[in-house]
This record gives structure tokens, sequence and C-alpha cells, in this order.
């Protein structure tokens, strides 16, 4: 229901701001204001995109709850397509969304709102069932940290490369 009154809503108040703004300050200066608030919005999406991916990127490196960068990652998104949404509603909502200390209430309001049932990063004790033990699949009897699974295939030591060396290798 309350997306229904959204999707309603919305462009009604966006005609109705359209329609105020244009009266008061002419067409070409409204249209002026859309299609420059889409030019800075998409240089400000540009930018903090950035930042939320170089975020997530790190709190997968640290092995962090990646939870939050990704939020923001979204919520950087949604602020993308707003701010490329003709309308001076849809852009106040898309430049708000770009205030990362906005973000991070949003994020807080939502965060005391769903309930997460399982998150899971990584094991640091031995897998406890044998069928959910990848590599007792494998033939091993237990899974070991010092134990790094691969395939290999012998060479032929005689067979020598068909070209000459770059340089970087030796032949």
């Amino acid at each position: 229901m309350w997306l229904f009154v959204a999707f309603v809503a919305i462009p009604i108040l966006e005609i109705a701001l359209f329609i105020q703004l244009g009266g008061l300050i002419g067409l070409w200066p409204t249209l002026g204001i859309v299609v420059l608030t889409a030019i800075i919005g998409t240089f400000l999406v540009k930018t903090q995109g950035r930042l939320a991916l170089m975020n997530l990127q790190r709190s997968f490196s640290e092995l962090n709850d990646p939870t939050e960068p990704l939020a923001h990652g979204a919520m950087v998104l949604i602020a993308g397509v707003l701010l490329l949404t003709p309308g001076f509603f849809t852009d106040a909502m898309g430049f708000a969304l770009l205030v990362p200390a906005i973000r991070t209430a949003v994020f807080r309001f939502l965060k005391a709102r769903v309930k997460v049932a399982r998150f899971e990063m990584g094991r640091n004790e031995p897998f406890q069932s044998p069928d959910r033990d990848p590599f007792r699949s494998r033939g091993q009897s237990s899974h070991r940290p010092d134990i790094i699974d691969g395939e290999f295939q012998e060479v032929d030591p005689g067979k020598r490369p068909t070209h000459r060396p770059s340089g970087w290798t030796r032949h």
C-alpha cells in the first residue's frame, strides 16, 4: 500500500513543484536547474560511489562485517537514480542520501528495524559434520589449516618452449 501511495504522490508533488517554480522563475531557468542538478549529482555520485566501493573493499580485506559499507553503496546508487530522475523533490532526496551522516542515520534506522537471521563470514574452527565438510568428499580425513587443496599436472622436463625468451623469464 505504501509503495502505491509513493508512486502516486511523488509524481504529483514533482508536477506541483515544477508548476510553482516555473511560474516563479520561468521555464528555461527551471529546466536549467533540473539539468544542472543532474550534472552535479552525477559527479557527486561518482565520487561518493568510489569512496563506498573503497570502504567495502577495505571491510572485505580486513574481514569486517560488510553490511554497513554495502548499505552505503546501495544508498549512493539510489541517490544516483533519484538525481537522474527529473524533479526537485527527487533531487533533494538524492542530494540528502549523498551526505554520509544522513546515510549513517538511515542505516541505523533500518538496522534497528531489520532482524538478521544468520550472518557467516569464514570459519575459525573445523567443520563439525562430515556431510558439510568439503575436504572429506575429496578423500581427506579432516580440515587442517596448513593443507592447501590443489590440482597439478606433471610437465615433461624435456619439452622446450617454441618461442624465444622474452627477457622476463629464464628458459
